[in-house]
């Protein structure tokens, strides 16, 4: 490790939300879309793990604290959450009268029969 470099607050802190907001994945209602989201948040953890490395390991210059926030922002839209059905989304469809089947099936995708517990 090279020399420790001082961080203005601010900008420490905007990194350490951009981390939060790559990670911050919503939970998926079911196993395939578990599967999405994980593929998802392992894409973004390869960036996450990317810029602390260079912060931590490499000693970004503090003026470019605020860049690699941002790089870090560019990367995690390019893995949007999507792809799968939320626990959240899922919940707001069974209130709605669905069933669990019916409300985990992504949009324009026929509704498995499930064996059981729904």
């Amino acid at each position: 490790m090279g020399e420790s470099t001082l961080y203005a607050a601010d900008d420490l802190l905007d990194l350490l939300r951009a981390v939060r907001e790559a990670l911050d994945l919503p939970h998926a209602a079911s196993l395939d879309g578990d599967k999405t989201r994980d593929e998802i948040l392992g894409r973004r953890l390869l960036s996450v793990g990317s810029v602390l490395s260079c912060v931590l390991d490499d000693g970004v210059p503090a003026d470019y604290l605020s860049v690699t926030a941002r790089f870090l922002r560019d990367q995690t839209a390019k893995h949007p959450a999507t792809g799968y059905v939320t626990h959240e989304q899922a919940m707001a469809e069974v209130k709605a009268g669905k069933s669990w089947s019916e409300a985990v099936a992504l949009p324009g995708v026929a509704a498995q029969p499930s064996g059981g517990a729904g």
